[in-house]
C-alpha cells in the first residue's frame, strides 16, 4: 500500500461544505460538516487514484511548496 499526499481545499457551500483536490481535476465532494466532507474527500481521492492506476495513468505529484492565500484586490470602475 502506498500513501499519497494531496492538498485539499474545503470551502463553505450553501448548506454545508465543498471539498476538492486541485491536483486531481474532477475529484470533489460535498458534505454537511467539515468532518463529513474530510472523510468523503479522502474516500474520493482513494477511488480517483485507484482508477488512475488501473487505467495506467501517472498519479500527479504536487510540487512543494504549495501556497493557498487570500488577496484583497482593489477594482476601479
Amino acid at each position: 500500500m502506498k500513501t499519497y499526499n494531496f492538498t485539499v481545499v474545503i470551502e463553505p457551500h450553501e448548506d454545508g461544505f465543498h471539498a476538492y483536490v486541485p491536483a486531481l481535476p474532477g475529484c470533489h465532494t460535498f458534505g454537511d460538516t467539515i468532518d463529513e466532507v474530510r472523510n468523503m474527500i479522502a474516500e474520493a481521492i482513494a477511488l480517483h487514484v485507484e482508477s488512475m492506476l488501473e487505467d495506467g495513468e501517472a498519479v500527479p505529484v504536487e510540487r512543494e511548496p504549495m501556497f493557498i492565500t487570500r488577496l484583497s484586490v482593489p477594482v476601479t470602475l
